[in-house]
């Protein structure tokens, strides 16, 4: 673990950027919120979940230049990638599987994330995928000489896969401009994380690959923060790739089809609800004097009305003509 740090402005945020900090946790959880009982009453078929995760999201992406860098997410990062420029409307528009869907014109799974404007780089179904492609586009940037950072996140169960491996030595190799962050949520699906590793840290594993390694706390975001853009400079300066791992809490099942209750304690889950970043962090702003409760309000109504418009428009979108069926999945003629 590295050194906690107490305040934003230890880690040189000033207190708008630490309000804008929770405005990125916030519109994660309501968004989230808002999907998991659409999905309860049988108005969209899958949810995969970001709530416990949207303070390391959060802190992560305010490290990050996100008007140049490349961010390759995995499928619970809906703070990352709402920082980085989709909205609402866009993933309820997945959610849906209606047409308009950014991501894949309603042709994935939600949480499946993509949006070249945005630089948010297109996502597989298969776990780790993304590991091997963010080594390429760090590759593209150091061979074309192009100032830009790339992110890629992923759970701590993908570090148990090939790819992640793989991609891992590549960057270490050819010192590429490469941020590794994984979300240590400690469940691969059901799979607890004393049977998937034999180390005491993801992070361990960076040595091995000639890079920095180090684990935070990710329900302390400036802790997160610091890694985060320690990594992004270390990379920007031509100095290779780190891994970053965050200690998070996964607050829900897997996903809308799981029951957690099968292989998690109540006491267990009670005991990660406790230390729930986002009430954290809000309690710190209003501690500090940022969050004023004129703010919070208004930072709530916002946030509310963005979801509603999402939501309503979203399901009253039309969804995609089946004779568009093989349109992104098939080469077209002339094309």
């Amino acid at each position: 673990m590295i050194q906690e740090y107490s305040t934003h402005r230890e880690v040189g945020l000033s207190d708008e950027e630490a309000l804008t900090m929770y405005e990125i946790m916030l519109q994660a959880r309501r968004l989230d919120e808002r999907m998991w009982l659409l999905n309860r009453a049988g108005k969209i078929s899958f949810v995969v979940s970001c709530q416990g995760q949207e303070a390391a999201q959060a802190a992560a992406a305010m490290a990050l230049d996100r008007d140049k860098d490349y961010l390759l997410p995995y499928y619970r990062d809906f703070g990352l990638v709402m920082a980085f420029g989709m909205t609402a409307k866009d993933l309820m528009l997945a959610a849906f599987a209606k047409q308009g869907d950014p991501n894949s014109e309603s042709r994935q799974m939600p949480g499946h994330f993509g949006q070249k404007k945005n630089r948010i780089v297109t996502q597989s179904s298969p776990v780790t995928t993304q590991i091997p492609h963010a080594a390429g586009f760090g590759l593209a940037a150091k061979m074309k000489n192009k100032d830009f950072v790339t992110m890629v996140t992923f759970g701590e169960g993908s570090s148990n896969q090939g790819d992640f491996h793989e991609g891992m030595n590549f960057a270490g190799v050819h010192d590429l401009p490469v941020v590794f962050f994984c979300e240590n949520n400690k469940y691969a699906i059901s799979v607890p994380l004393s049977k998937q590793l034999a180390c005491e840290h993801v992070a361990d594993r960076a040595k091995g690959y000639g890079m920095p390694g180090v684990t935070v706390e990710g329900t302390r975001p400036f802790e997160v923060y610091q890694a985060v853009k320690e990594a992004v400079d270390r990379a920007r300066a031509g100095k290779g790739p780190s891994l970053v791992e965050a200690m998070v809490a996964r607050l829900t099942p897997h996903s809308s089809d799981d029951n957690d209750k099968l292989y998690r304690t109540v006491e267990e889950m009670d005991e990660e609800k406790q230390t729930e970043a986002v009430v954290a962090f809000a309690n710190y702003l209003r501690t500090e004097g940022i969050l004023t409760e004129e703010k919070e309000q208004a930072m709530e109504q916002r946030i509310r009305e963005e979801v509603d418009a999402a939501t309503d428009a979203a399901e009253a979108a039309e969804y995609p003509a089946v004779e568009t069926l093989g349109q992104y999945v098939y080469e077209e003629e002339g094309n």
